[in-house]
């Protein structure tokens, strides 16, 4: 198992698949982008799945998470996901994706294995999220967002950011929406992971922010830690449910103490953490021929040494060098 030295286990890995993306979110990357991955340096498909596969089969991973960048545009996707939906034991799989590619991809993404999907969205108003992206794909992401649900991979939850004058009067909306078509809200407070380290903390929009903004229209009843478990999201029921609303509070509410993650980039480093400065490196030892009993053992070394927290809120805090289209979400 993943252990680290104050007791928790990782269950639940996330694998950048590549650190492209076909949005320029202005709380992630410029806009004329950034200098990616060469091919050289990516994972193949096979490393990628030889990876998972150590993972789940003697590291006691039970969940995966295909991420990016935008994980739509790996080419190999769908055989990424049918190869480990073949694995003994099943590990339960779910992609992040910002929706643009779901309506031509979300069928063969069921039938390889996939069980669910995290769809960005973070504005009901397509020329804000114009300006949010620097792309005009909104009803790309709508489009979609349905063409997931029609699919069963759900539920579907959406992830929303909201910014300072441009979003941050759309909890309400969002909710209402969401709950009339079935998908599962949470909010994401903006985290320092931007490329531009523009962030902060000053005019970021809390979790309390946002909870008092949908209390304006919605009763909300906090589910509680044991309902919680490990998932980072606090959640409230909406209005006596059955919808719930969920809020991950990174940055004001931090929930290292039951983290249960450990991440994979897409060039082959072993993350403890979003925030963490260090990383280790499996590609190199995959590529010098190690055999899996090794890889297996420097993954657990890796994990033994994640810290007790994030470090946000140290006055020394350092935001990592690489952006979050780098080191997967």
């Amino acid at each position: 198992m993943l252990l680290d030295t104050y007791g928790r286990v990782a269950t639940d890995l996330r694998v950048s698949l590549t650190d492209r993306c076909n949005l320029r979110c202005t709380y992630c990357m410029p806009e004329e982008g950034l200098q990616w991955l060469g091919k050289s340096d990516l994972l193949t498909d096979e490393e990628i799945v030889r990876l998972i596969r150590i993972a789940v089969t003697r590291l006691g991973i039970t969940e995966v998470r295909f991420t990016g960048g935008e994980p739509l545009l790996r080419p190999g996707l769908v055989g990424i996901v049918e190869r480990c939906a073949a694995l003994e034991p099943r590990p339960r799989m779910s992609l992040t994706t910002n929706g643009i590619g779901l309506k031509r991809t979300a069928q063969a993404l069921k039938a390889a294995g996939l069980d669910r999907v995290n769809v960005s969205l973070d504005t009901l108003r397509p020329e804000v999220f114009k300006t949010l992206t620097r792309r005009d794909r909104h009803r790309d992401v709508i489009d979609g967002m349905a063409a997931a649900r029609e699919a069963g991979l759900t539920p579907v939850k959406v992830n929303a950011v909201l910014m300072p004058g441009l979003n941050d009067d759309e909890a309400p909306d969002l909710l209402a929406w969401a709950v009339e078509n079935e998908y599962e809200l949470r909010f994401i407070e903006q985290m320092p992971l931007d490329a531009q380290h523009g962030w902060k903390r000053d005019g970021m929009i809390t979790a309390g922010d946002i909870l008092r903004s949908l209390r304006t229209r919605f009763t909300l009843t906090e589910e509680g830690a044991d309902e919680r478990g490990s998932a980072p999201a606090e959640r409230w029921v909406v209005d006596g449910g059955p919808a719930t609303v969920g809020v991950i509070a990174s940055v004001t509410r931090p929930f290292c103490g039951a983290c249960d993650r450990t991440r994979l980039t897409a060039d082959g480093q072993v993350r403890t953490c979003l925030f963490a400065t260090e990383e280790s490196d499996l590609r190199a030892a995959l590529r010098s021929g190690a055999p899996d009993e090794e890889i297996a053992r420097l993954w657990k070394v890796a994990m033994w040494g994640k810290k007790a927290g994030s470090g946000l809120d140290d006055p020394s805090f350092l935001q990592p060098d690489r952006p979050m289209s780098a080191i997967g979400g």
